[in-house]
């Protein structure tokens, strides 16, 4: 499979110390979190984890995706939500693996019109574009 050349105009960068149990921090000084498992994989669950920020990212990005096919499509999603729910488990292989979730209220348009922008919108989102064939991803309009 080839990778798309991308023309980049930003780059993000952020580094972690000791992994999923330390700190991660962007080089601009914007993020700066300190990160646990979760009590549900044996740690404090004090700080944030990586599925968290995954989750954050991704809900972001989808609903910015959600913005511009709205634009193009001339409808109105002023007052939408979109909620990522990012699971972290074991794959039949015994490797770990994530899940997604992405749910989408988007109160001023009806239901089919919905459902037709977030597929939309699953087709443009960037994190969409780097999960599809690798991460299940279900889409769902409340």
């Amino acid at each position: 499979m080839s990778i798309p050349t991308v023309d980049v105009v930003y780059t993000a960068v952020a580094t972690a110390e000791n992994g999923r149990d330390g700190r991660v921090a962007s080089d601009d000084g914007k993020l700066d979190v300190i990160v646990n498992p979760p009590k549900e994989q044996g740690g404090s669950g004090a700080g944030t984890n990586p599925e968290q920020l995954f989750a954050a990212g991704y809900s972001a990005c989808f609903q910015g995706a959600l913005s511009v096919v709205a634009r193009q499509e001339k409808q109105d999603v002023s007052g939408s939500r979109v909620t990522a729910k990012v699971g972290i488990g074991k794959t039949e292989a015994g490797a770990f693996g994530l899940t997604v979730e992405i749910s989408a209220s988007i109160p001023n348009v009806d239901a089919d019109t919905a459902r037709a922008l977030v597929e939309k919108a699953h087709q443009v989102c960037p994190y969409s574009h780097a999960t599809r064939g690798n991460i299940d991803v279900r889409l769902t309009v409340a």
